[in-house]
C-alpha cells in the first residue's frame, strides 16, 4: 500500500504561492471520482493526490508548521488510503434542509453493519468495509470512510470498458443504482 509522507507536502509558505492553480486542478480531478446515490448520499474516491490536497488544505488553515502537528495528519490520512489491490472512498450523508438533519441521520442507522453499498461488476458484488467507530445504537456520523478490496479478476472487469459496472446501496428504503462512467472508471483503475 502507498503512504503518504511529508516529504511530498510543501510548506505553507510555498502552498500559498501555488495554491490557486492546485487548487482548480484537484476540483477537476474530483469530477471523475465523485458518484451521487440517491438524495443524500455522495462517494468520493480517495487515493495519494487527493488526501495530499486535504492535508495541505488543513496545515494552511489551521497554520500546521511543526513536524509532529504534520505527522499527525499525514498519520490519520494514511488510514484511509486505498488498501493494496483496492479502493478508497469517503462517503457523505447530505441532508440539506436543517429540520430534517436529525430524521435523516437516524434513517441510516445500521448502514455500516452490513452489507448495505457494494460495486456490481457484472453478476459479482463487491462489498465496502466501513471504517468502525461512526456509528453507535442511537445515531450515525455524516462522513464515512470505506474500502473495497478486489480480486484480480474484478480490477480486470472493472477495466474493460465493455463490461458493466453499477455502485449500488441498497439499505432500508434507501435503493439507489448508478452506473460508473468511463471516466470515472478509468481513474479507479489507476489507483489499483
Amino acid at each position: 500500500m502507498k503512504t503518504l509522507n511529508k516529504e511530498s507536502l510543501l510548506d505553507i509558505i510555498e502552498y500559498e504561492k501555488i495554491r490557486h492553480d492546485y487548487r482548480k486542478e484537484i476540483i477537476d480531478y474530483k469530477i471523475n471520482r465523485r458518484i451521487a446515490l440517491g438524495p443524500n448520499v455522495t462517494m468520493v474516491f480517495e487515493n495519494e493526490k487527493t488526501l495530499s490536497f486535504q492535508i495541505q488544505e488543513i496545515m494552511r488553515a489551521e497554520r500546521l508548521v511543526h513536524d509532529e502537528q504534520i505527522q499527525e495528519e499525514i498519520q490519520v490520512y494514511n488510514s484511509i488510503m486505498p488498501p493494496s489491490g483496492g479502493l478508497s472512498a469517503t462517503l457523505f450523508i447530505e441532508i440539506t434542509d436543517e429540520k430534517k438533519i436529525k430524521s435523516v441521520l437516524n434513517d441510516f442507522i445500521g448502514l455500516t453493519n452490513s452489507d448495505n453499498l457494494y460495486f456490481e461488476i457484472g453478476d459479482e458484488k463487491v462489498f465496502a468495509r466501513f471504517e468502525e467507530g461512526r456509528e453507535k445504537e442511537d445515531k450515525i456520523s455524516s462522513v464515512h470512510y470505506v474500502q473495497f478490496y478486489l480480486n484480480q479478476n474484478q480490477k480486470d472487469r472493472l477495466a474493460d470498458l465493455s463490461q458493466t459496472v453499477n455502485i449500488v446501496i441498497d439499505y432500508k428504503n434507501y435503493v439507489h443504482s448508478v452506473s460508473v462512467k468511463d471516466e470515472m472508471r478509468q481513474s479507479l483503475v489507476n489507483d489499483l
